[in-house]
């Protein structure tokens, strides 16, 4: 991914309540669609290890009832 474009997931449709992302310069950079002006700067490494700790269910504990 190499834009300056916003990029949302496929898994949100067309809902306007979702997780952003872009390039700009070298660095990743997020948003929440609904509070554009909050944007988080990262790099490539660590978005790199948020995504697979993702992926592995690292977080899944966040979003559940429980």
């Amino acid at each position: 991914m190499n834009s300056i474009e916003w990029q949302k997931s496929s898994f949100s449709e067309a809902s306007s309540n979702c997780v952003e992302v872009r390039t700009r310069g070298g660095v990743i950079e997020l948003r929440e669609s609904d509070e554009g002006d909050v944007i988080v700067h990262t790099t490539r490494p660590n978005f790199a290890a948020f995504l697979q700790a993702a992926k592995a269910g690292e977080f899944d504990h966040l979003i559940t009832n429980a």
